[in-house]
């Protein structure tokens, strides 16, 4: 049996594009209860949300990153411009989007410029193409490993670091507990967007087992994970008031940020409820 005597807190921030919103709840009600963690580790878009944390983990820095999502719904930075998807159609180029609005955008954003400098240890994860395998940046440029974590296929290009291309970490780890575990936490908190709280069910239509089959792709780690816990691990998934049903066809518009403040409130009550109880999963 793992023994692990020392208390190491750990906040991990799955992957989920638009729908990350929530993690900001989550985050609202963490620092609101004085939870403080000692790494934050994250894919996608809960890799920016991570990083951000990472870097302010304070009412101020969550302020900072709910403007990044203002930001981001008014620049149109996810889904690009129209001219931009059609001429990349037509020149049968690997992505719909540019990732230069997002680069340029965080850029602005963040307070520092590499890993290293951010004030919480973080870590990101990114999938290799080349060696078909998970890459977790732990230094070095802050921004190129956040859209490296981020690069959803066929929405983005694969970004390139030291010769190597990338895609989007949830592709090789989208809820990534074990790389907490593996670095020593024992108190883990698990801030996603909502799909691991529903249930998976046998499709009753062709576009379901489409879904199905991503879902059980997407989940079965970290559930597995969930099941075979180490021995002195405590496990929080935090809820996110609003579970998002996988057959919700809604996640095909991910350029739509209308719903991001409904998002985050829910979120953040659901996970101040749960707090209060503070019942491990």
């Amino acid at each position: 049996m793992d023994d692990r005597s020392e208390t190491i807190t750990a906040f991990v921030l799955g992957g989920g594009g638009k729908w990350g919103a929530a993690e900001i709840g989550m985050l609202r009600a963490l620092v609101e209860e004085d939870v403080t963690p000692d790494l934050v580790v994250g894919t996608s878009v809960g890799a920016v949300n991570g990083a951000m944390f990472a870097a302010d983990p304070t009412r101020a820095g969550l302020d900072a990153l709910v403007e990044l999502w203002r930001q981001m719904a008014r620049t149109r930075a996810f889904q690009g411009s129209i001219i931009t998807r059609v001429k990349n159609v037509g020149q049968l180029r690997p992505a719909l989007n540019s990732l230069e609005p997002i680069r340029a955008l965080l850029r602005r954003t963040f307070p520092v410029a590499r890993i290293e400098e951010l004030r919480i240890p973080f870590q990101c994860v990114a999938s290799s193409i080349e060696r078909s395998s998970e890459e977790w940046f732990t230094e070095g440029d802050l921004v190129e490993a956040l859209l490296a974590s981020a690069a959803v296929p066929g929405l983005f290009p694969p970004v390139e670091i030291d010769g190597e291309h990338y895609y989007d970490g949830g592709l090789v780890n989208s809820v990534p507990v074990d790389r907490a575990i593996a670095l020593g936490a024992t108190q883990i908190y698990v801030l996603h967007v909502g799909r691991i709280e529903c249930s998976l069910r046998a499709p009753r239509r062709i576009h379901e087992a489409a879904l199905v089959a991503f879902e059980i792709a997407r989940r079965h780690r970290f559930e597995s994970l969930r099941q075979n816990l180490p021995g002195g691990v405590t496990l929080h998934v935090l809820p996110t008031g609003q579970p998002l049903e996988y057959t919700d066809l809604r996640q095909l518009r991910w350029g739509d940020l209308s719903q991001t403040a409904a998002m985050i409130e829910t979120a953040r009550i659901a996970t101040e409820t749960y707090l209060s109880e503070r019942a491990p999963t």
